[in-house]
Order: C-alpha cells, then structure tokens, then sequence
C-alpha cells in the first residue's frame, strides 16, 4: 500500500535574502519534517528573522526557492500563494495583536478572512482555540488587560485558528519571565505532540534549545548561512566549528540549571 504521507513539509533551496544593496544570508538550503521541531538559531545580527521573513513571504528572496508539500511558495501566482498561506500560522515576537479587537474578535480574523464559515461556527472554533492555550473564558479580554505570557497565549490561538500543518514562531520567549518562558515551551511541545503540528522557531533562548529542539540550523553573520545542522546536543559534543560549541555550550549550561525548576501543571489541549 502506498504511504501518502510527505516526507518533507517545507524545502527551502538556495536561499539567498536581503536589504536593498546589503545580503544577509545567501547558499541556504534545509528541509523540514512532518512534526519535527525544527529551531533556527545563531547570535545577534546573524539572520533568523529575515529568514524567517523569506519564509513566510513578507520579504522577497534575492533568488532561491521556499516549497511546501513539494509547491514552490516563492514562484506561486495569487491564487496558489494564497492555498499555501493557509497551510501555515505565525506568532509573531510581539505577539501583533490587534489593540482595538477583543480575543474573540483577534482570532476569529482569520476564520473571516479565510473560510465562509457563519459567525456562529466562527464563535465556537474563537472559543476552542483559546481553550486550547489556556485562556478559556478570556474572549472579552482586550490585549491591554492580558499579561505577556497570556499575550503570547492569544496569539498562538490566532496562529492555530485555521488548523495549520505548521506554525512558526518568531522569538517566542521574548520578554517572559523564567516561570513563563518555560510555561511556554510546554505549551509549545502540548500543541504539537498532540495536534501533530510541524513547528519552525526563531529564538535566541537558550534554555529552550535542548527542552524543545529536534534539530536545529545555527546561521553566522560572518559567513552569512548555515554552520551546523543537527540534533544539539550532538552538535555540542561533536561539532569542529568552536563557535558552535561555544553556544551550545552556554546553552547546555543554563538548562542544567533551568531544569531543576519544578514546572506547573501543564495546560490542556483538546484535539
């Protein structure tokens, strides 16, 4: 019997992306798989979220290709980028949250945008979704009453109100506490263990590598591309490249330290 199920969810090829005159990175090329969780890491200034940004199609390549499922997203005409948006989410660093909107109305926009769905079924998916992050019970809130962590919570739900076969993230962790950070991260591995939902994270957190990653790519603003690929604590303890031992080994340092916190009572995700 023929299995159907794709062996790749995004290729990107040859990737080169920039500013004007200025290339940031050039020579990328990676896969990634069903579920896999899947980090993009490196220092300050090294191109994670530009890449991040070719990707999802708010910046144009200098040339090189993004597929997903085996269709070029880069080459796509209207009609075939729009398909493929559908198939991914983005929860972005600051959450980009609509102020004047409600929860509700936050995530419900894509549902208005990108499905013919009444407003009933709309009210009722909003309010799935925001259960599934923790926030049952919130749809009335404005994002100005929410905390960060619950900023962050809600913009994951928006991020998942279409049923996305991916999400990226985009620092995630960024301005959360310690406690938070790492309520984060659960939240992150519940939704895709039990959604099977394939994730992309751009992040400079170094406590969440070895909690959260699969694989990772590490870019380097020096030679503007990849430098290793892999598992991280392989790369920690194999690599030849001393710059990438030296970050997984600061990295590895702090989660010693992080993981004998004792975590909180994981939050629920309903299917």
């Amino acid at each position: 019997m023929k299995n159907d199920t794709p062996t790749t969810v995004i290729e990107v090829k040859n990737l080169a992306c920039g500013y004007g005159e200025t290339v940031v990175l050039q020579k990328v090329s990676f896969s990634v798989h069903p579920q896999e969780l899947l980090f993009v890491i490196g220092g300050s200034g090294c191109g994670k979220s530009t890449l991040l940004r070719c990707m999802i199609g708010l910046l144009k390549p200098v040339h090189g290709d993004v597929a997903y499922f085996g269709k070029s997203f880069t080459a796509a005409d209207t009609v075939q980028r729009r398909d493929i948006l559908k198939t991914f989410g983005v929860l972005y660093q600051n959450s980009a949250l609509w102020s004047s909107m409600t929860l509700a109305e936050n995530v419900s926009l894509p549902l208005e945008e990108h499905t013919s769905l009444t407003r009933e079924d709309r009210r009722e998916i909003t309010a799935l979704k925001l259960a599934q992050v923790g926030l049952s019970g919130s749809e009335e809130l404005y994002p100005s009453e929410l905390s960060g962590g619950m900023k962050k919570r809600a913009a994951l739900a928006r991020a998942l109100a279409l049923d996305p076969a991916i999400v990226f993230f985009d620092e995630p962790s960024t301005g959360l506490d310690p406690i938070t950070s790492r309520e984060m991260d659960e939240l992150i591995l519940q939704v895709r263990d039990t959604l099977g939902t394939t994730m992309v994270i751009v992040s400079h957190q170094l406590s969440s590598i070895f909690r959260l990653a699969d694989r990772v790519i590490m870019l380097d603003r020096e030679s503007k591309g990849i430098i290793a690929e892999g598992a991280p604590r392989d790369l920690a303890a194999k690599s030849t490249n001393p710059r990438v031992r030296e970050f997984l080994k600061q990295d590895e340092e702090f989660s010693k330290q992080t993981n004998h916190a004792s975590a909180k009572k994981p939050v629920s995700i309903s299917k």
